[in-house]
């Protein structure tokens, strides 16, 4: 019997397990997942779990400092996860079976104290150190100024990229245009790709806290026609350009778990099925596997009536939003990898008292 997630692929979209932890990467390759994501807030779960505990003693034996244990776990608990997919990767001729690693999230903290260009630098640096010698890697950089700037010299290298922290059409269109010029550059675009991973239920959380006005048939949608028209915008622009790429270059439609309770677990899932990618919580791909005769059907490419449309497009100050939801989004981004360097710094002091 077909299940719900096996419906879901059915349509079109490739699921992305939004986690590396070894024991649900196995139990999301048979749900059908193709791909898997990390950061430093999911690293902190697997350590918190204790299973873990073996690679850090050996880390800590070597000598490394708190920062250098956290990049050498993550960098392993992502090998694991390529591993696990690395077959996807190679019926799919490179077009899917990747797992995330996110760059340097400190880089964007308030207290930083490199510049713009330094940040960029930084982050150009760094997509060569850890993309190094990976095929099914994708390099995370975020949709800010510092990372916005370091995406055409990442491109030209020929490094394989997920633009994150993406929520409006500027944002996307800065990260596009900055690829296709690093394109220019490369030699071969046979095993080039990127993916653009939109958040989704962040921005209706938004408008519920500051468009309380919104009528109750747009309240909620506005996420979702974002996502879809971003999507359709990406789409069409890769398909005219004169580029011998052999790859898709897609969305990813991030942050699909529900944040109202009243809202179905399905909600987002069912809106986008049919294109690209969705890294789907463990949480929301367990709801959505008990829900019995659940069928999904192809939605990213039908909007709602152009009533809603409309008063998106009068309503929404989307330059507003994408400030307040960057503020916060960096917040979500930075305070994760100071939480996860505390960690090993408690969980040393743990082993060596246990000897």
């Amino acid at each position: 019997m077909t299940t719900p997630l096996q419906s879901l692929i059915a349509t079109g979209t490739k699921l992305w397990l939004d986690s590396v932890d070894p024991q649900l990467v196995v139990l999301s390759r048979q749900q059908g997942a193709t791909g898997a994501t990390s950061n430093p807030a999911i690293i902190s779960g697997l350590i918190n779990t204790g299973r873990f505990d073996d690679r850090l003693r050996d880390l800590m034996d070597q000598g490394l400092d708190d920062e250098a244990v956290a990049w050498q776990m993550t960098d392993r608990l992502v090998r694991d996860a390529q591993e696990a997919f690395v077959d996807v990767y190679e019926k799919t001729g490179g077009d899917d079976g990747y797992v995330s690693f996110e760059l340097d999230p400190l880089l964007e903290a308030v207290d930083c104290p490199l510049s713009i260009e330094e940040r960029t630098a930084r982050y150009i640096e760094l997509g060569r150190e850890w993309s190094a010698g990976h095929t099914n890697r994708m390099i995370k950089v975020p949709a800010t100024p510092a990372g916005l700037a370091a995406l055409e010299e990442l491109a030209a290298a020929g490094i394989t990229l997920n633009v994150t922290l993406l929520f409006t059409t500027r944002q996307y269109r800065i990260a596009r245009d900055a690829i296709r010029r690093g394109l220019e550059r490369l030699e071969s675009l046979d095993r080039f790709k990127s993916v653009y991973s939109i958040f989704v239920s962040r921005i209706d959380v938004y408008t519920k806290q500051h468009y309380s006005e919104l009528s109750d048939a747009t309240q909620g949608e506005v996420g979702i026609v974002n996502a879809k028209r971003l999507w359709r915008e990406n789409s069409d622009f890769w398909a005219k350009q004169n580029l011998s790429l052999q790859l898709k270059q897609e969305f990813i439609f991030a942050s699909t778990g529900t944040k109202d309770p009243n809202d179905p677990p399905d909600k987002y899932v069912s809106a986008l099925a049919g294109a690209d990618i969705q890294t789907n919580p463990p949480a929301t791909n367990d709801a959505i596997q008990e829900m019995p005769g659940k069928t999904f059907t192809r939605s990213v490419d039908q909007l709602p009536p152009q009533n809603v449309l409309d008063e998106i497009d009068s309503q929404i100050d989307f330059d507003r939003m994408e400030d307040v939801l960057m503020e916060e989004g960096l917040q979500k981004f930075a305070d994760p990898q100071r939480a996860l360097l505390a960690l090993i710094a408690e969980k040393r002091a743990a082993l060596l008292a246990t000897g």
